[in-house]
């Protein structure tokens, strides 16, 4: 053989090695977050890069697309090369996105293969201290004799905090004033000052100001009880059952790249949400890991479509 086809052979052999699966990844991967720097999403995404980079050998880097509940970001990934180098750090708003911005026909289910759970949080329900409210029963209570009355805060029409109170509504059967603001930083303290009488809010943020006597936490969406409120009884324990909404993240990437290369990510996820400097980084965010298989994470993610699918039609949610 003629040595320019050797040379030929030897580039071509070269280059299917580098691209295959079992070599990923040969580059920087780029994890889009859905949400500005500071956000959740990208807390986490920083958490957990640096450990990719010491598991598979480069670098993770964070690339913000914010817009539209992080639909935006989402479709950008979905439609990016499905190599592994462009991944998404999927969020829960994400889920409820896929009803509301139809015109970015946006299909979870259909447009990315799930890598693993990064971690999850929950929302406390909380209330003003002039609201003559103390449990769930008693905010169940005043609503019902005085519809329509009481006031609650979101940080925006049909993000996850919105949908979470239409859920309790429907739930309990009552009717409040929603207050849509444009994030979180006027929020509590409308709540505080007594603008708002409630709010679903994360559990991070707000732990701080119910432990200073601020605000007044009345219950948890989670299905068990925070660590950091123990007193705070769960929404289902207090009279929903079943109740359930929390702020989750994941590691996605689009449908089309090879499950040896999301079997990798996969693992590599796995092995950080063991360590314990992650999981008490993810406890300072006021998170947990959530360790699933590829199978669970993706019939999760199925079921939280489905899940705030059926609030936003029930509710009659509709951009503003």
């Amino acid at each position: 053989m003629k040595r320019g086809a050797i040379t030929l052979l030897a580039i071509v052999m070269l280059h299917s090695a580098l691209a295959s699966p079992q070599a990923y990844p040969t580059k920087p991967v780029r994890m889009v977050s859905p949400f500005p720097p500071g956000s959740g999403a990208d807390v986490l995404g920083r958490i957990y890069a640096p450990k990719f980079m010491e598991s598979l050998g480069r670098q993770f880097i964070i690339d913000h697309r914010p817009g539209a509940a992080g639909a935006v970001a989402a479709k950008l990934v979905a439609e990016a090369t499905p190599d592994g180098y462009t991944l998404l750090v999927l969020v829960g708003s994400i889920a409820s996105a896929q009803s509301l911005y139809k015109a970015l026909h946006l299909d979870i289910a259909r447009d990315f293969r799930a890598a693993g759970m990064l971690g999850t949080s929950s929302y406390l329900l909380v209330v003003n201290n002039d609201l003559a409210v103390y449990n769930l029963k008693d905010l169940i209570s005043l609503a019902k004799g005085r519809p329509g009355k009481l006031t609650y805060a979101s940080t925006g029409t049909g993000g996850v905090l919105h949908l979470t109170m239409e859920m309790l509504k429907l739930e309990a059967g009552i009717e409040m004033l929603h207050v849509p603001y444009k994030g979180s930083q006027t929020t509590v303290p409308d709540l505080i000052g007594g603008r708002v009488d409630t709010m679903f809010g994360s559990a991070p943020s707000l732990t701080p100001h119910v432990k200073s006597g601020r605000i007044r936490a009345i219950g948890i969406s989670s299905l068990k009880r925070n660590a950091s409120l123990p007193e705070v009884p769960t929404i289902a324990e207090s009279g929903l059952p079943g109740f359930e909404s929390s702020s989750w993240f994941a590691l996605v990437a689009p449908a089309r790249t090879p499950p040896a290369v999301v079997k990798r990510l996969h693992a590599a996820i796995q092995d950080a949400a063991q360590m314990t400097d992650v999981v008490t980084a993810l406890a300072n965010q006021g998170s947990e890991t959530a360790v699933m298989t590829q199978e669970q994470l993706r019939d999760f993610i199925g079921e939280e479509v489905v899940k705030w699918s059926e609030v936003v039609r029930a509710a009659g949610v509709k951009l503003e």
